[in-house]
């Protein structure tokens, strides 16, 4: 019995400790996940509407093609679509549709054919601008360019640079298209709001 009364002790300091840590740190100060800030913190202003307008030129022939294959599927090259193939670009963007006109960026990023029953590419990249107030700024696209349609459609999903928080739209319009080498100069109208 003595050796059980001295145990008693032993177990009420142990749950005391336990209890007293538990307590401090439910106590302290908790980590905060989220919190809202006026946009002024970031140094936002107001919000402005851009529109760019250039050309992008996707070149698959030559010795220095801008881009090239990836990736394919196993039936990749048995589909009138080319589905399941993965291009990754490099592709200048310039203020005309010549390739030799002012180099204002370049898109870089991949493109792969994500329909059976049309040309259609899942589109995944940066237009990575390099001159003037643009300069080391980007716009993001995620989206679907239906490649034989008149006009595509496909959303800015963000920015960087002077395109923080950035929102909107690129249209593309196929100006150029060689089917023989795979050649293409396709022309951009991007409407963006940023900051």
């Amino acid at each position: 019995m003595d050796k059980t009364f001295l145990k008693l002790p032993c177990t009420f300091l142990l749950l005391f400790v336990i209890l007293s840590s538990t307590t401090t740190a439910t106590t302290a100060k908790p980590h905060r996940f989220s919190k809202q800030l006026p946009p002024a913190t970031l140094g936002l202003k107001r919000e402005k509407l851009s529109h760019l307008h250039f050309y992008f030129h996707d070149i698959l022939s030559g010795r220095n093609p801008t881009a090239v294959k990836v990736a394919s599927a196993p039936v990749t090259n048995r589909s009138a679509t080319v589905f399941g193939q993965v291009m990754m670009m490099d592709d200048p963007l310039t203020v005309g549709p010549e390739l030799t006109s002012k180099l204002v960026g370049r898109a870089q990023g991949i493109y792969a054919s994500a329909s059976q029953t049309e040309v259609g590419f899942l589109m995944v990249l940066n237009f990575a601008f390099m001159e003037g107030k643009y300069n080391g700024s980007n716009l993001s696209i995620l989206g679907r360019n239906a490649a034989f349609s008149a006009v595509r459609e496909m959303p800015i999903v963000g920015g960087s640079g002077v395109f923080r928080f950035a929102r909107g739209y690129a249209q593309a319009r196929t100006h150029l298209l060689d089917f023989k080498t795979g050649d293409a100069v396709v022309e951009y109208n991007v409407y963006v709001f940023h900051y």
